[in-house]
């Protein structure tokens, strides 16, 4: 597995599961998917993303859109 994909699949973890606390827990928890969502835009214009940082660190092998 990437870098990339593993943000990828990181992303969309949190989401689906703010998504369920949103919906069982608190409407609270939907400021979390729109935050996953915001880092994304942020991070296809920057390509800054956190999460890739800390899978970099993690040895996770690098991948196409995060260097």
């Amino acid at each position: 597995m990437t870098v990339d994909r593993a943000v990828l699949l990181f992303a969309g973890l949190v989401v689906l599961v703010s998504l369920a606390l949103g919906h069982y827990v608190s409407a609270y928890w939907y400021l979390l998917t729109a935050f996953v969502g915001l880092n994304l835009i942020q991070a296809s214009f920057t390509g800054f993303c956190p999460a890739a940082s800390i899978f970099k660190k993690l040895g996770v092998k690098p991948g196409e859109a995060f260097h």
